[in-house]
């Protein structure tokens, strides 16, 4: 388990992360979702072990992360630029990943670079960007640690490369059970493979839960009511996060279990009513405008 124990960290005058405190358990993909410059790849860093806290602490496995080589053996960290020689090519990467991880399978490595495409002795620096991303995720995946970091690691790969990417992710957790830890602006790239999200904004976490619960338990209402006095029942009844009224039609983002809310509905019986999916961006824009925050600021 990765601990993050109210840490804080500040650049000069500005504050990157202020008292951010998350559990990140072992064998799931946990997504860390917020806008640029909410401090996500600070707490990466932080999390790698690459920068020190100014207060609090990173406890992998019960150990800080910082200066323990012991505790930063468990990570691999894929930046947002990953870190390439000059003039190297991936098999100079294979070499200096194989000599910090003891771990390093390179048969491993040769298979992926084969099915990517990647051709081992070309220079680095003539890949595109979505090669880049390539190269670093089969590092990161061949290093076999417990842990991978990975900040902004789909930006850049194309639809079908970012299937396979996750599809690797998944063998990975089957198999040896690899945890990923996934940084990102972008919350439907996480929708379809993480199990717990935290959201970060203005350096601190607004709140960090399991997806499965929070679908479960919030649902969009669309309805047509007679008047004010269903709308007040509805209201009193109802867990209600968010409401939209045009004429008699509603709609509704309310909290609770789905059979309270049919009990409800029924009982108020309106002249319509249908419960409809949610996608993660409206399940987040509601909690967040719930506690009070701009939504179309924090998410786009």
């Amino acid at each position: 388990m990765i601990e993050i124990r109210s840490v804080s960290k500040s650049f000069g005058e500005i504050r990157a992360l202020d008292r951010v405190s998350a559990d990140i358990g072992e064998g799931h993909v946990f997504g860390l979702v917020g806008t640029n410059g909410a401090g996500k790849s600070t707490l990466m860093r932080l999390i790698a072990g690459v920068l020190r806290a100014d207060e609090g602490e990173v406890l992998v496995d019960g150990q800080p992360v910082y200066d323990h080589p012991g505790a930063k053996g468990k990570l691999f960290y894929l930046s947002d630029e990953q870190f390439f020689f000059k003039n190297g090519t991936p098999k100079d990467m294979l070499r200096l990943y194989s000599a910090y991880y003891p771990g390093f399978d390179g048969a491993k490595w040769r298979e992926l670079t084969g099915k990517f495409g990647l051709d081992p002795g070309r220079k680095v620096n003539t890949f595109s960007k979505g090669m880049k991303k390539q190269l670093s995720v089969i590092c990161g995946i061949c290093a076999g640690t417990r842990y991978l970091l990975c900040d902004e690691t789909f930006d850049g790969l194309d639809p079908v490369m970012r299937q396979a990417v996750k599809a690797l992710f998944v063998r990975e957790m089957e198999e040896r059970g690899l945890t990923p830890v996934i940084a990102s602006h972008n919350l439907r790239e996480l929708e379809d493979i993480c199990e717990c999200v935290g959201l970060l904004h203005k350096g601190g976490i607004l709140f960090e839960k399991d997806l499965d619960e929070m679908k479960m338990n919030i649902h969009k209402l669309q309805c047509i009511v007679s008047g004010e006095e269903m709308l007040e029942q509805m209201r009193k009844g109802l867990e209600v996060l968010t409401m939209e009224r045009r004429g008699s039609l509603c709609a509704l983002t309310v909290r609770g279990r789905r059979e309270d809310i049919e009990s409800c509905m029924a009982r108020i019986s309106p002249l319509f009513y249908e419960m409809l999916p949610l996608s993660l961006e409206e399940i987040f824009i509601s909690e967040t405008e719930v506690k009070g925050y701009d939504v179309k600021a924090l998410i786009h």
